[in-house]
């Protein structure tokens, strides 16, 4: 009862002054927090140094583990190199270089050469059939052998076995689906793997010789490039099962040969071994699995010698002049550039060797032996030229990777020798570096004109070039020439899939070189090609791609919407997931690259229409991450947007977006942010002193915020916007409307339910409460009484809410919140408050210290602290003993901190609060030693002389 009589009175300024941190002048040399640490070897003792800060904590730091370091698998050079100095860490090396080298076979080429494994799916994918598929499989029992001793008869019955395959003991399995091929295709290299596992060498070598085989089959020919992709697989499974079982044969003394090792370290064993597989393959009678497997296993040659390699290439090259059939041929050519590359990329020779026997033979293609197979199978030229384009890209590319430029040049000789052959000029520019096609451009253009276009269609060939010159520039005078050679021949594309495709990729050229009057005119043209039959509604990924390369290029966007097809351009999204995606990209874009705010009408326009688009597709099933990312999105443009000193029209704007996006709460959020915001620039361009004009425009957003509140379902947001928006209130001196924000929060209260959910799971909300709380009560100090009202009408509402409120029973925050309350009491029983709001005059000033107010605080105060006591007493049993110790030492803290501890009572009170927390052995003694040193040192200080007597009237218990 005595404690608001009491409370201590504070003169804020001084002690301010005294609890300030002493400032040090500090030398920090080259020490700087953001520097990385220097981790050194020492050998020395660590010593205690004063001042020393954690870049000089060496040897310590040495022996934990860098996280970055893990990720390289210790194969960093510089491991490597103090590995070599190391024998003992040799082999562990050695291995974790295996690995590595297992895990990537490319590494022998550079990062930027893109491998084999990138194409598998899209060829796959591409290259598909509706037709029955057969596929020849063996049965591969095995045979019960004699036991005979004589190694003849082990190496006879293998022979046999070999024989057997080629002998008939095959069946063939007709009308698949191309599904079940695959399936079949995944079982043999099941097949083998299993095998090889269980020691059935013989068995695994069959089912390769049995795949090779449908190499040479060409009935369903517009699945070749599939099925070749598919047994290639089978085939690169087993070459690595042969080199790595050779290998393993290599290990001396539990030392694996290092990575580039010569043939001299290889026992003979091992050599014997590789021999055996060579032998056994020059004994398969057919040419087309010969060739293959032989190529699968040429990795092999390294073990037998330094030479073998570079002398097998040229002979599996001439081997393929004995294919007959051109489709199958150049297959089997880029399989041997395949191996070529993996295992001597440095042999270039070979590789063109291998180009040139395919430009030689080039004139089968159109043969009478190919013409009667397609007639046969109803297969057009132009779709039987393009399944030699991945076999001729990919031979291609192993040729052109990191050749200079003359053999570009070589190579545009012989296409005009060829007659300018359509389908080997779009390899040539698939395969060849951006740079050297697009400063050959005028070149390729005019032998694109030249090309016989029966076969292979001008506009891939275009689009092949357009593919070129989004990577590299052309000569500055041959770019408007050139896209008007380009264009001229895409505009007159009927078949608007073909026409989109090729437009897709010339657009990004005209953004990149061109002004916003060339790409209007492409974007009309994509219209009005694209606009008749709704063409549209199956070039939805390309059209996307236009948009995206559009807003890529143009990203200044009073440039963009002036661009007077852009808009018209968006309308043909008509299916909405994708129009809402595109609405997304433009959004991303203008949040990413717009520097300043802006007011710009048409922008406005244009991104309120396309925010609306983004806003009206949530529904009932929209997924919450969706609904933030649009809501983001949506905030981002909203904060870009200022119309400077024009604070109406500001708000007008605010006003319109409100009812625009009225189902995403977090923008409603950000909207009342806005406002509030708006309200204190306007408060800072008066500098406080509003005129008849500025209070009634402040009153309007005080009003747009109060309205729009109500509308939100998060109980926490709603309250704490209520309190943010009643402090803006008041700061504009608009006190009516701060008192209704406050009343409104303390009635939204009783509301707040037991659990809420936070981040999607369910939490209680308790410590949200007390938190909140705490920042009302900050903000009632300096709350005038309202006239009418009574005294503190405001504080009384809030305590009897807090009253009735049901908490739960294992719960302290009630107690917690009244003593929070006493802090408040106690602050408003001062002469002067610890803060104000700018002309506003808080209760301080209003009652003057009138006895009869600090009588209505202090009964509040009695009543309040009732409370607490009584809450201490109904926390006596046993197993809240705990509870009760931490409680009495809080409420002993606010009284030493807010109490006037020279009266009797009160200082008797806090002694028996002391006794308390440590009366039934849970006190936090370390707690209550730096409390009772706070108290000796605070003693020292005048007119603080009591705490003196007080310090020996606390005792500490032991924990014993």
């Amino acid at each position: 009862s005595c404690f608001l009589r009491h409370a201590r009175s504070r003169d804020y300024a001084s002690e301010s002054e005294v609890c300030k941190l002493e400032s040090v002048p500090l030398d920090f040399g080259d020490y700087h927090p953001l520097k990385p640490i220097t981790v050194t070897d020492s050998k020395t003792k660590k010593m205690n140094r004063k001042g020393s800060t954690s870049s000089t904590s060496s040897s310590s730091s040495s022996s934990m583990m860098d996280p970055l370091s893990s990720v390289l698998d210790g194969t960093d050079p510089l491991s490597l190199f103090a590995a070599a100095a190391d024998p003992v860490t040799t082999t562990a090396t050695m291995d974790n270089t295996r690995k590595k080298r297992d895990k990537d076979d490319s590494s022998a080429v550079g990062s930027d050469f893109e491998v084999w494994s990138s194409k598998r799916g899209e060829i796959l994918a591409r290259y598909t059939t509706t037709e029955k598929l057969s596929i020849v499989s063996g049965s591969f029992s095995r045979k019960a052998t004699t036991t005979g001793s004589a190694v003849s008869e082990k190496v006879r019955t293998r022979l046999e076995e070999l024989d057997d395959l080629e002998e008939g003991s095959q069946k063939e399995l007709l009308n698949l689906t191309q599904q079940d091929y695959m399936n079949r295709i995944e079982e043999l290299n099941q097949s083998l793997k299993d095998a090889w596992s269980s020691v059935q060498k013989v068995k695994a070598l069959k089912i390769v010789i049995q795949c090779s085989k449908l190499l040479s089959d060409t009935t369903v020919i517009q699945f070749y490039p599939s099925k070749f992709v598919l047994i290639t697989d089978i085939l690169d499974t087993f070459g690595k099962l042969v080199y790595e079982r050779i290998l393993s044969m290599c290990v001396d003394n539990r030392v694996s040969l290092p990575d580039n090792f010569s043939p001299e370290c290889v026992n003979d064993t091992a050599k014997e071994t590789c021999l055996n597989w060579f032998f056994k393959i020059a004994s398969i009678r057919e040419l087309i699995p010969r060739f293959y497997v032989e190529a699968a296993i040429l990795k092999c040659n390294k073990f037998l010698s330094k030479t073998g390699i570079s002398e097998c290439l040229p002979r599996l090259t001439s081997m393929i002049r004995g294919i007959g059939d051109p489709l199958v041929a150049v297959y089997a050519r880029a399989y041997l550039c395949r191996v070529g590359m993996e295992v001597a990329p440095h042999l270039k020779e070979s590789l063109n060797k291998n180009f040139f026997d395919f430009l030689l033979t080039f004139k089968q293609i159109h043969g009478d032996t190919v013409q009667n197979q397609l007639v046969a199978q109803c297969v057009e030229i132009p779709l039987y030229l393009t399944l030699y384009s991945p076999a001729i890209d990919w031979i291609l590319q192993c040729i052109a990777y990191r050749a200079p430029e003359v053999l570009l040049t070589e190579m545009m000789e012989r296409c005009k020798k060829l007659g300018n052959n359509a389908l080997l000029l779009n390899s040539v520019m698939s395969a060849f570096r951006a740079e050297f096609i697009a400063a050959r451009s005028m070149d390729f253009i005019g032998m694109i004109k030249e090309c016989d276009e029966s076969g292979f269609p001008k506009h891939l060939l275009f689009r092949s070039l357009g593919l070129n010159l989004a990577l590299a520039d052309p000569s500055e005078n041959d770019r408007l020439q050139i896209l008007n050679e380009a264009w001229k021949v895409i505009t007159k594309l009927k078949n608007p899939q073909d026409y989109v495709n090729c437009a897709e990729v010339w657009v990004e050229y005209t953004c990149r070189h061109f002004t916003k009057r060339e790409v209007n005119t492409v974007l009309a043209d994509v219209i009005k090609h694209m606009t008749p039959d709704r063409a549209f509604e199956d070039a939805y990924p390309q059209l996307q791609s236009i948009i995206q390369k559009v807003i890529t290029y143009i990203y200044d966007f009073s440039l963009l919407f002036s661009v007077e097809k852009f808009l018209p351009f968006l309308d043909m999204f008509q299916k909405e997931s994708v129009r809402v995606e595109v609405c997304k990209c433009i959004m991303d874009s203008f949040i990413k690259h717009q520097q300043e705010s802006t007011k710009d009408p048409v922008i406005l326009n244009a991104l309120l229409h396309i925010c609306k688009t983004m806003h009206d597709s949530v529904n009932a099933l929209t997924l919450e991450d969706e609904k933030r990312m649009l809501a983001t999105l949506i905030n981002g443009f909203i904060k870009m947007v200022s119309f400077g000193r024009d604070f109406e029209q500001q708000l007008s704007f605010y006003v319109e977006a409100r009812s625009m996006f009225c189902n995403l709460e977090p923008v409603l959020v950000q909207l009342i942010h806005s406002v509030n915001q708006l309200a204190m620039e306007t408060r800072k361009v008066m500098k406080g002193n509003h005129s008849r004009k500025t209070a009634a425009f402040v009153r309007a957003c005080v009003a747009f915020c109060f309205i729009t509140i109500p509308s939100l379902s998060s109980i926490f947001t709603r309250l704490n916007l209520y309190l943010h928006s009643g402090q803006v209130a008041l700061a504009n001196q608009c006190l009516s409307q701060a008192d209704a924000f406050f009343k409104a929060a303390v009635s939204l209260v009783p509301e707040v339910p037991k659990m809420i959910s936070v981040d999607g799971k369910m939490r209680p909300s308790d410590a949200f409460l007390l938190e909140f709380l705490c920042n009302f009560f900050s903000t009632l100090l300096v709350v005038p009484d309202h006239p009418e009202q009574g005294v503190l009408f405001l504080v009384r509402g809030l305590l009897n809410v807090i009253q009735d409120y049901t908490w739960e029973d294992n719960s302290d925050d009630k107690v917690r919140i009244y003593t929070n309350v006493l802090h408040l009491l106690s602050a408003m029983t001062q002469e002067a408050y610890i803060y104000h709001v700018d002309k506003v005059d808080s209760n301080d000033t209003l009652y003057g210290g009138d006895s009869k107010f600090l009588a209505e605080i202090n009964k509040l105060c009695e009543t309040v602290i009732a409370q607490i006591l009584d809450h201490l007493k109904t926390l006596g049993k046993e197993e809240t003993l705990k509870r009760q110790s931490q409680l009495a030492l809080y409420f002993f803290n606010t009284i030493l901190a807010h109490g006037d501890l020279r009266n009797n009572k009160l200082n008797q009170l806090s002694v028996n609060l002391w006794n308390l927390a440590q009366k039934h052995g849970f006190a936090d003694t370390k707690n209550m030693v730096k409390t009772l040193e706070y108290i000796k040192k605070r003693s020292k200080q005048p007119e603080m002389s009591h705490f003196t007597d007080l310090a020996l009237r606390l005792p500490l218990q032991s924990r014993t």
